[in-house]
């Protein structure tokens, strides 16, 4: 696939069949991942692949989140469905006073995660990027070893075969270009 085929192709996958993915397609999406660019090259990311007792320490953090906001019925749902990711990536970003360092950090982030992404999508393999309430908990930086005053959490990636890819149509997004003299 093209570059392109690749941007225009990616789709945000809810549903994943179970299984592991191949851990070199995964080593490669992150050698990809930390390409994305960096301002002054400060590589202000870390990736954490969370094995099973990490997972399900999240799971478990999201799960209370739940019970509190929402009520049992969505706490279990969202645990049953968070149970079933087979794979699972936290990226998270170092905290900066410097508030234009911060912004551009945090972008950088963000583009390393979607090179992640679509290293992933080209070998076959689908994802979804969630960013709830889980990921703003200092809690989960805890779970992680991290320190809440240093680092926030970007996002938080699943991984795997799809069990359905939705549609390719444009999904409803429009380009707003605006030309200048």
């Amino acid at each position: 696939m093209s570059a392109q085929e690749i941007l225009l192709g990616r789709r945000t996958v809810h549903t994943f069949e179970p299984g592991p993915v191949d851990p070199s397609i995964v080593e490669r999406a992150l050698e990809c991942a930390v390409r994305a660019p960096n301002h002054k090259l400060t590589a202000p990311w870390k990736f954490f692949l969370p094995g099973p007792e990490t997972v399900s320490a999240i799971i478990d953090l999201n799960s209370d989140l739940l019970l509190a906001t929402k009520g049992p019925s969505a706490a279990e749902h969202k645990r049953k469905s968070w149970s079933r990711m087979p794979g699972w990536l936290v990226v998270t970003c170092r905290r900066s006073d410097d508030p234009v360092r911060w912004r551009e950090d945090w972008a950088a982030c963000a583009c390393a995660i979607q090179n992640f992404m679509l290293s992933l999508w080209s070998e076959g393999i689908a994802s979804k990027w969630s960013s709830g309430p889980v990921t703003r908990d200092p809690r989960l930086l805890q779970r992680l070893g991290l320190e809440a005053a240093d680092h926030d959490v970007v996002g938080l990636v699943w991984f795997g075969v799809a069990a359905e890819v939705p549609a390719t149509a444009r999904d409803g997004h429009e380009v707003h270009t605006v030309r200048l003299p």
